[in-house]
């Protein structure tokens, strides 16, 4: 098997490892991992909105997805919608005062299960990987 295979297969198992973690401790706060991404790019994008499609973009699935991902985080009051001042056939999503809560809290979970997970390198070492990583996507 080539190399580059093996890599992208490592890759791929250690990544659906890692999410299951993730998504363990997540769910104590109501949220899965991609609630928790889309959460995250509201909560540090400049204005503190997004329209869907930079959502989708940001997280890596479709527009459709995004819709109904946030369609229930909207019912439960996570995010809200907002008028587009530039296009008024576009809304804007952005986190609640609860979604900004629940964010913050599910962060420190998030934070606490990626230390434990990446516990066996050093900094040096994760510094490299995520130098490295950045440079494939």
């Amino acid at each position: 098997m080539l190399l580059e295979s093996s890599f992208i297969i490592q890759n791929a198992l250690l990544s659906s490892k890692l999410l299951r973690k993730i998504d363990g401790e997540l769910s104590v706060h109501g949220i899965s991992f991609t609630e928790y991404l889309i959460m995250h790019h509201l909560f540090s994008s400049s204005l503190k909105t997004m329209r869907r499609i930079e959502l989708a973009e940001c997280v890596g699935i479709s527009a459709s997805g995004v819709t109904r991902l946030i369609a229930p985080m909207e019912k439960n009051k996570i995010v809200e919608k907002e008028a587009n001042p530039r296009d008024a056939r576009q809304s804007l999503v952005k986190l609640s005062k609860i979604g900004e809560r629940l964010y913050k809290e599910a962060t420190a979970s998030f934070e606490h299960r990626a230390k434990l997970a990446l516990e066996p390198l050093s900094n040096n070492q994760l510094e490299k990987l995520i130098d490295l990583s950045s440079k494939l996507g």
